[in-house]
């Protein structure tokens, strides 16, 4: 267990938190939830004392750990991947370096002796003889072969940094374990296995996330950051939600029933104050109407942008022919003779562990790269709107957003238009004015998504496009793109929005393509569908989104 007493924290005038009591108790898995800036990772750190609270206590169990996942990639790179994950218990790792220093002692003393017993009985209590098979299990959950266990950590890759990172987080059986976007990286695969080990982790689990899904599988509480406190729902996200709302909708209705009785004795009052015969009921609606309290609605920190793409045009019959593209990045094959036909009303959904084949493709089919066999074919009513994975380039400038969005606005419309529409995507007044270099990630989405809908565009290609958003800019598009009655390509890390927008899946392998009109979840659970992977894979990796 672990618990918050009376936590306080402000940055200046800025309440982050105020007054915080909370428990959390073991054999359940708390998802902490509220809008970028809330302070989730902020609350997070200062439950594993990372971050020093202006007042209040943290307090863990007896005797028990606390494990974290961490957030710096590169604290462990001079340590191999095998002693990386070992290192998540660190009286563990401790007690076993200093056995093998004392058994490496080419004139073993009698205190060495002494000493080693000590630590044999301290490892043997602590598992550690069982240590060794623990961090292979989870490595090979986690999707880390075992020839790259011996390797420094700085000789992986980023994306298998972060899934060692969270080996060394579930490590040893933590008594609190505290994650803070888990499932980034993380493969279809590895993501169902990481479900299914906190399903059954029998201790205390804090996870932040974005995902949607995940936060339904894995969850047993949500505990919301809003309006300054933290409050706890029995359930996973989708009760949450549901329970918020219906909170929300009767402390409204609360307060309309008060407002409506509270004029209809006004209205009594004022007519029949002046009337003898009425007087006393005029004096005693009086007193009632003092005793009627409106309650006031506190302002959520919850924000949700204008995310709605409307077409100039629908598509004509034509939308999209790709005939046998073909695509080498640094002499290596990314896409092999491609071909696929898209037709009206598809939202297709482009899956597969290359990341790479799908940018490259949607990279060429917006004019930015060149295949370099093959052809496609926009039809002659379409218009196309493009959102790349890496915006960068989109931003190197001086200018304030009113400006930049200007470049992408209709000739005719000046700067209380490009106000208008940012404060649609949540920049309202003095935000508007923010240089584009000074940006987060989510800022730059959210710009991206409101040059795209300017466009007026009837074919949408979204590369990654959920990353860096929180989850409400995450809904707002999700619902924007269900609504969206044209063509969406697409291809997300996030379950939910996968599931809900595409209609049609279309999964790139080593060995070809496989397409498939259907619900992300029904391609999922089709047999047919797996054995075709096989065939075509080899014995590749299986699916990452």
């Amino acid at each position: 267990m672990i618990s918050a007493a009376n936590v306080s924290l402000s940055y200046g005038k800025r309440v982050i938190f105020k007054d915080v009591n909370i428990k959390f108790m073991p054999g359940n898995c708390y998802g902490l939830i509220g809008a970028n800036g809330a302070g989730k990772s902020t609350f997070l750190k200062i439950l594993a004392g990372e971050v020093e609270a202006d007042k209040g206590t943290v307090t863990l169990g007896p005797r028990e750990r606390i494990a974290v996942l961490r957030q710096d990639h590169f604290a462990f790179d001079e340590e191999t991947v095998f002693n990386t994950v070992m290192m998540g218990h660190t009286r563990l790792y401790r007690v076993m370096a200093e056995r093998d220093a004392i058994y490496s002692k080419g004139d073993f003393s009698e205190a060495d002796g002494v000493r080693s017993a000590e630590l044999e009985a301290e490892f043997a209590e602590m598992n550690g003889y069982e240590a060794e098979s623990e961090a292979a299990v989870l490595l090979n959950g986690l999707g880390i072969p075992e020839e790259l266990r011996n390797l420094k950590m700085k000789e992986l890759e980023g994306g298998d940094k972060v899934r060692v990172l969270l080996a060394q987080a579930l490590f040893g059986n933590p008594d609190v374990l505290l994650l803070d976007e888990p499932t980034n990286n993380l493969d279809l695969k590895s993501i169902a296995w990481l479900e299914d080990f906190l399903y059954r982790f029998s201790n205390t689990v804090i996870v932040v996330s974005h995902d949607r899904h995940f936060l339904n599988q894995v969850c047993t509480h949500v505990a919301d950051i809003d309006f300054g406190v933290i409050k706890v729902y029995t359930g996973n996200y989708d009760f949450w939600y549901q329970a918020s709302q219906l909170n929300l909708k009767q402390k409204q209705d609360e307060n309309r029933k008060v407002t409506d009785k509270a004029n209809e004795l006004k209205e009594f009052i004022q007519r029949f104050s002046s009337n003898a015969s009425k007087a006393k009921q005029a004096t005693s609606r009086k007193r009632l109407l003092e005793k009627l309290t409106i309650e006031e609605m506190p302002v959520s920190s919850r924000k949700y942008p204008y995310v709605v793409f409307k077409p100039e045009r629908p598509c004509g019959d034509i939308i999209l022919e790709i005939d046998g593209l073909s695509k080498s990045i640094d002499g290596e094959p990314v896409l092999t003779n491609f071909s696929l036909t898209v037709r009206k009303g598809d939202k297709i959904a482009f899956v597969g562990g290359n990341g790479l084949a799908k940018t490259t493709l949607f990279q060429i089919l917006a004019g930015e790269l060149e295949p370099d066999s093959g052809s496609f074919r926009w039809g002659v009513t379409i218009t196309s709107a493009y959102f790349p994975k890496e915006n960068g380039a989109y931003f190197a400038n001086d200018m304030n957003l009113i400006e930049w969005l200007g470049q992408y606005s209709p000739p005719t419309e000046g700067e209380a238009f490009a106000r208008g529409f940012l404060g649609r995507m949540l920049f309202s007044g003095d935000e508007a004015l923010k240089k584009t270099g000074v940006l987060s990630g989510g800022e730059r989405v959210r710009c991206m998504l409101a040059r795209m809908m300017l466009t007026g565009a009837n074919a949408i290609i979204l590369d990654e496009p959920t990353n860096h958003l929180d989850l409400e800019s995450i809904t707002a598009l999700n619902n924007g793109l269900i609504a969206f009655s044209e063509v969406v390509l697409f291809t997300s890390h996030d379950h939910e929005f996968v599931s809900t927008v595409a209609n049609r899946i279309v999964e790139i392998t080593p060995g070809g393509i496989i397409d498939r009109v259907m619900r992300f979840d029904e391609y999922l659970e089709d047999g047919e569908v797996t054995r075709i992977r096989d065939e075509l894979c080899h014995g590749h990796r299986e699916l990452s989104l």
